[in-house]
């Protein structure tokens, strides 16, 4: 038996479709990161694994990023999460939650800590107890 043969996805035959025409705006050249973090000032102590939770909605005069990160805060999201549906790097989203957090528009909530959850083998123990019920 023979296996299957792959196939391109792009054949050679074919030129590879052109790009669209760039917008301003839009394109390879993407705003600067120290344009959307603004000055490096002081920053907030967060982890990968803080959570975020938005306090307000967006004001009119917040930036594109600030008012898509508030409406992604909804409910409670880490600083990783937030960082990933964003595409920006986790240096540039704490200084834009440092911000958020200074106006009051987001609140930082610590991560459950592990040790603080119940052992494993209690939990067994009782479920144990009440099968036998």
């Amino acid at each position: 038996m023979t296996p299957p043969q792959r196939q391109r996805r792009n054949p050679r035959q074919e030129p590879p479709p052109e790009p669209a025409p760039e917008q301003e705006g839009e394109g390879r050249n993407p705003e600067r990161l120290y344009v959307v973090a603004g000055p490096d000032g002081e920053r907030a102590e967060l982890d990968l694994v803080t959570l975020i939770v938005a306090r307000a909605e967006p004001s009119p005069s917040a930036t594109p990023e600030q008012a898509a990160l508030i409406r992604l805060c909804a409910a409670p999201l880490s600083v990783a999460e937030l960082s990933a549906y964003l595409n920006l790097p986790f240096s540039v989203v704490t200084v834009l939650i440092t911000d958020l957090l200074t106006a009051e528009l987001v609140q930082a909530r610590a991560p459950i800590v592990r040790q603080a959850l119940p052992d494993r083998d209690i939990l067994e123990a009782v479920m144990h107890g009440l099968q036998r019920l």
